[in-house]
């Protein structure tokens, strides 16, 4: 089982390490799921792990952290990774600890509950603050308060001294707000998760990250649903069926390999 999942890893290309962290798989494996059914979310882990994924994304407002941990250790066990090393974890701080004393303590406890000692990746979720309170998705307009940026970001950085995570970055940062963030930061922003599609390409963030050593990361790349419609703008375009169908694809196959390629 475990030089199973090695093989099926080693078909999942990899991009070069970014601010002097450890190469990673270009495919990763996202844990978000609401409404959050944990043992749906675990094995869904465990069968990523099977199928060769090295590269999973959790935060701490998902909910998953706790069942992501459970996964790996359970993998390990099994043999189907040699240890928590072979995987790369992604987690994030939420809005609600975006505040300079609440940055390492929310680390702390997310690493309490994935059961490891460091995270590959912490990322700022949003650049936004909100009243401190335990993570929720559901936030408030009256509950939004200005954020500490450099502050903030100088608790990120410590995290990083600390060895707690080996590297960090950001989410849903604009180019204004990573203009501001370059402007303070001892260490730049190793990455920025975006959303990022065919419907949402973001060319002027890709050019900026670019020109700025940031590596960008997708999420939904092949497009999410939307609050009014379970439609898949992505999934369903036609123009995009048309080239799967000329190719004998999905459109999940022409797409992910115009993004691997263009990534």
């Amino acid at each position: 089982m475990a030089s199973s999942g090695s093989s099926r890893s080693s078909k999942i290309p990899e991009i070069l390490a970014v601010s002097g962290g450890r190469p990673l798989q270009a495919v990763g494996f996202g844990t978000a799921s609401f409404p959050f059914v944990a043992e749906d979310v675990k094995n869904a882990v465990l069968a990523a792990l099977d199928l060769g994924y090295r590269h999973i994304d959790t935060a701490s407002v998902y909910g998953s952290e706790q069942v992501v941990g459970e996964a790996v250790t359970e993998a390990t066990r099994r043999g189907v990774i040699a240890s928590r090393g072979e995987v790369f974890v992604t987690t994030k701080v939420w809005c609600t600890q975006c505040h300079p004393d609440l940055v390492l303590p929310s680390l702390k406890e997310s690493l309490q509950k994935l059961q490891m000692e460091y995270v590959d990746l912490y990322l700022v979720h949003w650049p936004m603050s909100v009243k401190p309170s335990k993570p929720h998705l559901f936030m408030k307009r009256e509950d939004i308060v200005p954020m500490d940026l450099r502050g903030v970001w100088e608790a990120m950085e410590e995290c990083h001294r600390l060895g707690l995570a080996k590297m960090i970055g950001v989410s849903n940062f604009t180019t204004r707000k990573l203009q501001e963030l370059l402007a303070i930061a001892k260490i730049p922003p190793a990455v920025n998760q975006v959303e990022l599609n065919p419907v949402w390409q973001q060319k002027k963030l890709i050019e900026f990250c670019k020109e700025k050593g940031i590596h960008v990361t997708a999420y939904s790349p092949l497009g999410g649903q939307t609050r009014t419609s379970q439609t898949n703008a992505i999934l369903h375009c036609e123009a995009l069926k048309e080239i799967a169908e000329a190719r004998g694809k999905s459109v999940a196959q022409v797409f992910s390999v115009y993004f691997l390629n263009s990534s």
